[in-house]
């Protein structure tokens, strides 16, 4: 089993800046709201989310940015997303990190907490790979053990789809083993934000009460 200091969670995320974040979203509640929801849920996330089980990453983009810490949360360590697509800067850290399992997820999914992060490691100890599913055919986690090798799971991956998750498990090395967590919901649209506001009454935590006005009205 590996200490805590091993393990590894990578959390995927864009210099919050009005405009360059949460694109789909704000085409229906607005760059001023989609940011707000953006930068709110990413710091709620690394504060729930910092614990001693595991090192914490943060992957920005862009790369640059990890050179003006202030507008990241605190206590993790800044790392590059690099270039290409989401599956290459995925790929990344699996490459780049010291030896140990790795978990990686985004930075818009609300309901995520700890024990998940926990579970996915659990998940580790046992199998080749993890995934999270999210209720749009993708997921919100993807981990690896990385032993005996690092494989490239995200080629050709069809990214926000309802095939992303398929395609992932497709390129996945024939003998492998994989495990689940739960199903999550990320938020991409503006549907996905109202239904998170009309199931869990969390809008106006993660996205303030101007936010919410513009969601209803």
């Amino acid at each position: 089993m590996s200490q805590p200091q091993n393990r590894h969670l990578v959390l995927m995320g864009k210099a919050p800046r009005i405009g360059r974040v949460k694109t789909r979203l704000a085409r229906g509640i607005g760059l001023v709201a989609a940011w707000n929801f953006y930068r709110r849920n990413l710091l709620s996330t690394a504060q729930k989310l910092n614990s001693p089980g595991w090192t914490c990453w943060l992957a920005a983009s862009p790369d640059l940015s990890r050179f003006t810490p202030r507008q990241w949360p605190k206590l993790w360590t800044l790392i590059a997303q690099g270039g290409g697509d989401l599956g290459q800067r995925m790929l990344k850290p699996l490459h780049d990190l010291p030896p140990g399992p790795v978990v990686i997820i985004g930075s818009d999914i609300p309901y995520i907490q700890p024990q998940d992060i926990a579970a996915a490691f659990k998940v580790l100890r046992h199998n080749d790979f993890v995934f999270g599913p999210s209720t749009d055919g993708g997921y919100w986690l993807v981990g690896a053990k990385r032993t005996p090798r690092v494989v490239d799971l995200f080629k050709g991956v069809r990214w926000s789809t309802e095939h992303a998750l398929s395609d992932t498990l497709a390129n996945l090395p024939k003998g492998c083993t994989v495990g689940f967590v739960k199903t999550l919901s990320d938020v991409d649209e503006a549907e996905d934000l109202k239904m998170l506001f009309q199931t869990r009454h969390q809008f106006n935590h993660v996205a303030g009460p101007g936010a919410a006005v513009e969601l209803v009205d």
